[in-house]
């Protein structure tokens, strides 16, 4: 019997599978990776001249707004994708099709979750990126680890929230409006849009307690100059990867690869990746 393929190579080749896919939605790569920077642009244009307080010192807008905004980049590419790619994936019976290949289970899914932080990475890249050029970000190397150790556990616990959030949703078409309608109350209340220290005290309560909020801060603090280097907000990345952790436990529990609802699915019309159609046809009874 030939050897089942390595996993690595068919995670690379479902992670590409899955990054070519998101590239052909022109809807989801504006969403996802060109409205925050037409937002950064916006909001440094109407307050970008200001400053904003925080408990180590005053920062200006500009970094404010682009720090915030990369977080909230992140968290877009990850937990807004993934709450609504997976479950219209598993109402056009992708997911149950490809349960029914020898592709291991874990390898689709981690093929979501990867390429969704890719994306997360060169959204993020290109925030600060606009934000060194234009709006005199500044970068110091010893911040760096920091910055990306904060990163890899705030899309790390986010996705995981994605995936949980796809699984308890019933349906694709209940999935954009459940995350929006968890993901834009969360950025207000998360000092990503506006500052809201000075906010009813029941507002600063809910943004202590959501986890954008500590990703954000923990993010932001990785750049200003007043910050001392290695900058690790160790509490912060702590607690939200707690809320990473209940987000995996919901996933795992929760997850299903039928559609719901009566109607049949049609699989007529769904291709698989020429190396998993390879892999099928070799372990196939018939062959």
């Amino acid at each position: 019997m030939t050897a089942f393929p390595s996993t690595l190579p068919l995670l690379v080749a479902q992670t590409r599978y899955q990054l070519v896919t998101f590239r052909r939605i022109p809807v989801a790569v504006f969403f996802t990776l060109g409205l925050p920077l037409i937002m950064l642009v916006l909001f440094n244009a109407l307050f970008g001249s200001g400053t904003f307080s925080t408990s180590e010192g005053e920062i200006s807008a500009q970094q404010f707004y682009t720090g915030g905004l990369a977080a909230f980049t992140a968290v877009s590419a990850t937990f807004t994708n993934l709450a609504n790619m997976v479950p219209l994936r598993r109402d056009e019976g992708v997911l149950k099709r490809w349960r029914g290949t020898p592709l291991p289970t874990w390898v689709y899914l981690a093929g979501f979750i990867v390429s969704a932080v890719i994306i997360a990475f060169v959204g993020v890249v290109l925030m600060l990126t606009l934000g060194v050029v234009v709006y005199d970000l500044e970068i110091e190397a010893a911040k760096m680890p920091a910055a990306i150790l904060t990163f890899l556990v705030g899309v790390g616990s986010f996705a995981a929230l994605g995936m949980a959030l796809a699984a308890l949703v019933k349906s694709a078409s209940s999935a954009s409006a459940a995350a929006n309608a968890i993901i834009l109350p969360m950025a207000f209340v998360s000092n990503i849009f506006i500052q809201v220290d000075d906010a009813p005290d029941w507002i600063v309560a809910l943004g202590n307690f959501v986890p954008l909020k500590h990703f954000a801060e923990s993010f932001q603090d990785c750049f200003p100059p007043f910050v001392e280097a290695p900058a690790f907000d160790w509490a912060s990345m702590g607690y939200v990867a707690l809320w990473g952790v209940l987000g995996l436990v919901v996933a795992l529990k929760r997850f299903t690869w039928e559609p719901s609802g009566s109607a049949p699915v049609s699989y007529t019309h769904l291709t698989l990746p020429t190396n998993v159609q390879q892999c099928r046809s070799r372990w196939s009874p018939y062959h």
